[in-house]
């Protein structure tokens, strides 16, 4: 009964625990090294590397996909049995590697397609986008998927594949600044002049506000902060005043407190804010009808 145990191979077992315990050390090191870099981009006050941070952080995502491969065929290698079983599985199983090669079709897809973010860079880590119906800062692009952090600080995760056949809108990538058309609607028999002036002079006076106005338009002499009336509907003038600030954040608070502060100075100078009207008709049948409720 002795006779028939196999021998136990101590050699080959501490071939496959070095082999284990250098892939961990590896993994470590490798996360290590990205980390310092990506906190060193992160303290930098001077201007922030998201070219830099997005490949680092992808890296560091594909660390532990890469080692686990390389031990995987390793130990594989190493182990008589298993490379034997690994040939024959190879040459004689087409149909269960054609099974294995559909089934995994779509990781290799995402995986592909999160390559392609990275060296395409439609968006970078720290971009604020729209994919879809989603809007969010890009927190982390993985081998499989993208986290974009929404505004209720919620996790959005979408396939990197998904997001390959989606039209994407880049708030920050190129140029950060944003133009924030802020639009109200006074009655007409209001001072439209007077109106537009107390836009334009509560825009001015924002300290968000910044000169987004090009060479030309300078040159031109248009005004930092462009009014002008642009519609009539049942609620009266549209009055739109186009304020630049300095990113899509910024842009949001200022138009929080333009909104605020023009009704106030609105109350305070007799300008009447526009509200839908409703005309009413006489029916033959029903009375009194409502025609047009206004929008």
């Amino acid at each position: 009964m002795i006779d028939k145990i196999i021998p136990f191979d101590t050699g080959l077992l501490l071939t496959i625990i070095l082999i284990l315990i250098v892939a961990g050390v590896a993994s470590r090191l490798a996360k290590s090294a990205i980390n310092k870099h990506l906190r060193n981009i992160a303290d930098s006050q001077e201007s922030k590397d998201y070219d830099n941070a997005t490949r680092l952080r992808f890296l560091k995502n594909g660390v532990n996909f890469i080692i686990v491969i390389l031990t995987v065929l390793l130990i594989t290698y190493t182990i008589p049995s298993l490379r034997a079983l690994a040939v024959t599985l190879f040459a004689g199983a087409s149909i269960f590697a054609a099974f294995i090669a559909f089934a995994s079709q779509q990781a290799f897809s995402n995986i592909v397609s999160g390559i392609f973010i990275v060296w395409f860079k439609p968006f970078r880590v720290g971009d604020i986008v729209v994919v879809g119906t989603h809007f969010g800062s890009v927190e982390d692009i993985t081998l499989r998927h993208t986290v974009i952090k929404g505004l209720e600080n919620r996790r959005i995760i979408i396939p990197n594949s998904n997001i390959s056949s989606d039209v994407i809108v880049n708030s920050t990538i190129e140029d950060p600044t944003i133009q924030r058309f802020v639009e109200i609607w006074i009655t007409y028999d209001t001072d439209l002049k007077k109106a537009m002036s107390i836009m334009e002079e509560e825009s001015m006076k924002h300290p968000d506000m910044i000169d987004g106005r090009t060479l030309e338009e300078k040159i031109n002499g248009e005004p930092i902060v462009l009014v002008r009336p642009t519609g009539m509907d049942e609620r009266g003038i549209k009055i739109r005043a186009s304020v630049w600030a300095k990113d899509l954040a910024t842009s949001f608070d200022m138009y929080c407190d333009l909104i605020r502060e023009i009704k106030y100075r609105f109350d305070e100078e007799g300008i009447q804010i526009g509200v839908p009207h409703r005309h009413i008709s006489q029916g033959s049948n029903k009375g009194s009808q409502l025609v047009s409720k206004g929008i």
